[in-house]
């Protein structure tokens, strides 16, 4: 009998996931920077940390599963003092972009929660604005395209997300380019941000929205009603027939984040991560890291695990990649390019 490890080895030879062009919607800043980077900021910082990657990386990384989405967040709290100045944060979103680059993406977009960078003395928008000027500096640099979502946490009081949403409500020329909500879902479910989130959608931009994460897919059927088009993880539709007919019927589009679901136990196992419900469903998913540091991943890593858990193909990554222009926040003339770009690689 031939080796199911043999067999998969030779798959991913012949798919050479890593020369696929990409695009990824979903990757949070503060969780994807690298141990050099981590280094360099921490220097900047006059903070101190072990001298080994791997004794740092046990305190950037989780490994392995964890008992709940707020245990693996709380591997972030080592990263925030890290992010209080416009040089660092300008030089973090840069290494993102660098990282981005090596992973063959074509188009990214950032998620930042600039509350986080204000322990100190900046502002929101000061913050909005240096991570901006490192994203423009990269996509120079890099040759892609990047863009920023600005996160509100849900556990902040309202008035507080109000205030800095409106802040940076004028930043779209920069790159600024959608909002979105992350954080404590179990304890702040989508309902009781219905308000924040209409308030959020009138200042003119786009919006996706952490949602099923934790185990209620009531949080996405209630975005979707809220007229949220991108739901990130969504992972609790699995098992679910009448919601995931729901999302393909509203068009909505997921943000898949197969390893970082895995680790908090939003899926408990791969039996577990919907993938297989919505493909045949036909619904638009997209394939992310959400964390890349956190997690330990890359998008390369990622579509390794596709292909290794689920069989998925070139056509079907081309498929999901399209899916992720179309639904991105990028102009309408950028996604045609893009569009344009990503056919020429994959060559169908």
């Amino acid at each position: 009998m031939i080796d199911d490890n043999i067999l998969m080895k030779e798959v991913l030879v012949m798919l050479n996931v890593h020369e696929l062009a990409k695009t990824e919607l979903h990757c949070h800043l503060d969780g994807s920077l690298s141990l050099p980077m981590i280094r360099q900021l921490a220097q900047m910082a006059d903070i101190s940390i072990p001298d080994k990657d791997e004794d740092l990386r046990k305190l950037v990384s989780i490994e392995g599963k964890v008992d709940s989405l707020m245990t693996y967040l709380k591997t972030f709290d080592f990263v925030r003092p890290l992010l209080q100045t416009v040089p660092a944060l300008e030089l973090a979103v840069y290494d993102l972009i660098e990282q981005a680059a090596n992973d063959g993406i074509l188009y990214i977009e950032i998620r930042f929660a600039p509350e986080l960078s204000t322990d100190k003395d900046l502002s929101v928008l000061d913050a909005v604005k240096a991570v901006l000027r490192g994203m423009e500096k990269g996509q120079n640099d890099f040759g892609l395209v990047a863009k920023l979502l600005v996160c509100g946490l849900k556990q902040t009081p309202k008035s507080q997300t109000r205030e800095f949403f409106s802040a940076i409500a004028d930043l779209a020329p920069q790159g600024l380019v959608g909002f979105d909500f992350a954080g404590n879902e179990a304890d702040f479910p989508t309902a009781d941000l219905a308000d924040l989130i209409v308030y959020t959608q009138s200042l003119g931009y786009p919006m996706t929205f952490h949602a099923g994460e934790c185990g209620c897919v009531t949080n996405v059927v209630q975005a979707l009603a809220l007229g949220i088009k991108r739901i990130g993880h969504g992972t609790a539709l699995s098992g679910q027939a009448k919601a995931i007919q729901d999302f393909v019927n509203s068009g909505a589009t997921l943000e898949m984040c197969l390893t970082s679901n895995l680790q908090t136990e939003a899926a408990s196992s791969l039996a577990d991560f919907p993938y297989d419900q919505l493909v045949q469903s036909g619904a638009k998913i997209t394939i992310n890291t959400d964390n890349r540091t956190v997690s330990n991943t890359n998008l390369n890593k990622e579509y390794d695990l596709f292909v290794k858990h689920f069989g998925t193909s070139k056509e079907e990554f081309y498929q999901f990649n399209r899916n992720a222009i179309l639904a991105c926040f990028a102009s309408e003339e950028e996604k045609t390019t893009l569009l344009e770009i990503l056919a020429n690689k994959y060559q169908l």
